[in-house]
This record gives structure tokens, C-alpha cells and sequence, in this order.
């Protein structure tokens, strides 16, 4: 049962570049960070968190932000994004030419102060003075609240909480509310409790959700984002990545075995599940890591003409 029509249409937003690539100990060449982009694209992708503009010396997977939106140039029709933590930041990614900004509003302080250095309320103020600079340059800025489900230091994280932070922001005027489950302890129950209670304080504002499977729950709980309507969802070939400040954070949901789930459930993606699921492969590979991925081993089924 659902409370709200389905969607029919899905966007898959590919985090692998940014948040796959950061929580791995391989230091990738910045043109396969490129190669990388340009294969997701390839496979059908529209949407790309490619890199953020963060402190090279605690993120240095993310030094080269500059060089690989350079290099990477224009990509007709395919939005590319960038993580920004302050004014620096966005600033560089506006210099890069970046046009969709995503900055994070972690619900515990805790966590917030150990990943990037702010509290809840500073991070609530720098996304409200963010937004403003990126209207005034015509730059999209989305909003990501961190630990949603769940704090590695502190424990639960009452939805209250989650609901007052986006009440506090939806004045501010986010392009996204992005839920996050940043180190993967989310249940379906709890994804359509945040989602209600988001809505209820972000009327109208366009929600998004990134999930982690460190506990194997995240593709249960697309299934119960998707009966509440919502229609994009973050997610990195191959399955690659974590979170560099949380305690045995494993990857986000994996763009390839999410595209399986959508198509056999009758959704449309846009993309091509067998080029996903080579490009995690070869991410893997490049990484010297085993794809968490299951798609790359086992292909689609049945077999068809894109697997």
C-alpha cells in the first residue's frame, strides 16, 4: 500500500566519484577519476556527484577537485555536482564551474563535529547563507541531513529531530532535502516515519534519499521510500565507498543491483544495467577492491539485449 501516487520514472544519483572514492585507501589518477564519471554517463546516469571542494589534507582522495572537473569539460545534458562544507568551498566550486551544490546538515552533533567540523546549528546557518550565494549565481544547492537514522557515537536519532532540521531549512529554500542513512542502520518502518515527518515540515521540497547497505537493509528500504512517492535515490557503482568519520561505515547502495531492482519492479531508469554494472567492475578493479555489487557476478535477469 501506498499513501501517494507511484512514480513510474527513477533518477539514480552516481555518488561513487565523491562518495565511493573518498572512503577508499587507493588514491585514484585524476583522468580515471574522469574515465569514471564519463563510463557512468555512459551507462545512462544523468546526474553525478563527481567530487567536493573539502580539506585535501582529511579528504585527500578529493584533492584534484579542480583538475577533474577541468579535465572532465562539458557534458551535455548531465548535471554534475560537488560537496561544499563552507564559503572556501563554494567558492572553488564555483570558480570550477560547478552549477549544483550539495552542502550537510548532520542531525547529531557528535558526529557533525568529528566529520566536518560544525554542529548541527552551524551547519544549518552556513546551508542558509550557502543558499543565498548559490541564488544569486544561479547555482542549484541541495541539502543532505547526515545521520538521519542513526548516530555512531550518540545512538538513535529521534525523528523530531530530523523533522525540526528540515523545518529549520525549508525556509532557506533547498533545491533537495537529501535523507541520509550514513552509516546504514535504517529499517523500512523508519524510512516512512522520516519521510512523513520531513514532508509534513518541507512541504514541497523535493526529496531524495541516500542509503547505505552496511546492514543489508538498504534496498528494503527503496522499496519503502518508493511507497511514499519518492522518485531519486543516491547510489555508487560497484557499491563502493562508506564514510571516512564513521566507525565501520560500508558503501552505499550499488547504482547496478538498484537499477535491477527498479526495472524487475516496473520502474523506468534511463539506464543501462549491464554498462552499471561493467563500470563497477572496473571501478573495483581499479581500486584493487572486490565489488560489494552483486550485479557484476551474477548479470540480469532474465537476459535481455542490455545485459
Amino acid at each position: 500500500m501506498t499513501d501517494r501516487a507511484s512514480p513510474t520514472r527513477i533518477q539514480i544519483v552516481e555518488v561513487g566519484p565523491r562518495d565511493g572514492l573518498q572512503n577508499e585507501h587507493v588514491i585514484l589518477p585524476t583522468s580515471t577519476k574522469v574515465e569514471y564519471v564519463r563510463r557512468c554517463v555512459a551507462a545512462g546516469i544523468s546526474r553525478v556527484e563527481a567530487t567536493s571542494f573539502v580539506n585535501p589534507e582529511r579528504v585527500p582522495q578529493m584533492a584534484d577537485a579542480e583538475a577533474l572537473l577541468a579535465e572532465l569539460g562539458e557534458l551535455p545534458g548531465v548535471s554534475i555536482s560537488a560537496l561544499v562544507l563552507n564559503t572556501r568551498g563554494f567558492e572553488r566550486a564555483l570558480r570550477a564551474g560547478v552549477r549544483e551544490v550539495n552542502a550537510v546538515v548532520v542531525a547529531s552533533d557528535t558526529f557533525g563535529r568529528r566529520n566536518q567540523g560544525q554542529s548541527t546549528e552551524d551547519a544549518i546557518a552556513f546551508f542558509a547563507q550557502l543558499a543565498a550565494l548559490a541564488a544569486g549565481e544561479s547555482v542549484r544547492a541541495t541539502v543532505t541531513i547526515s545521520a538521519a537514522f542513526g548516530c555512531p557515537f550518540e545512538g538513535e536519532v529521534p525523528v523530531e529531530r530530523v523533522a525540526g532540521i528540515a523545518r529549520r531549512l525549508a525556509p532557506t529554500g533547498p533545491a533537495e532535502i537529501v535523507i541520509a542513512d550514513t552509516i546504514g542502520v535504517g529499517v523500512p518502518t523508519q524510512v516512512a516515519e522520516i519521510i512523513d515527518a520531513v514532508r509534513a515540515e518541507a512541504p514541497g521540497v523535493p526529496l531524495r534519499l541516500h542509503l547505505h547497505n552496511t546492514r543489508n537493509t538498504g534496498y528494503a528500504n527503496v522499496v519503502a521510500a518508493l511507497g511514499k512517492g519518492v522518485s531519486t535515490f543516491d547510489a555508487s557503482t560497484g557499491g563502493i565507498g562508506g564514510c571516512p568519520f564513521a566507525p565501520k561505515a560500508t558503501g552505499n547502495i550499488a547504482s547496478e543491483d538498484l537499477d535491477y531492482l527498479l526495472e524487475r519492479m516496473g520502474y523506468d531508469t534511463g539506464a543501462d544495467l549491464a554498462a552499471l554494472a561493467a563500470t563497477g567492475e572496473w571501478i573495483a578493479a581499479e581500486l584493487g577492491v572486490t565489488a560489494p555489487a552483486l550485479l557484476g557476478r551474477a548479470g540480469g535477469f532474465p537476459p535481455s539485449r542490455r545485459d
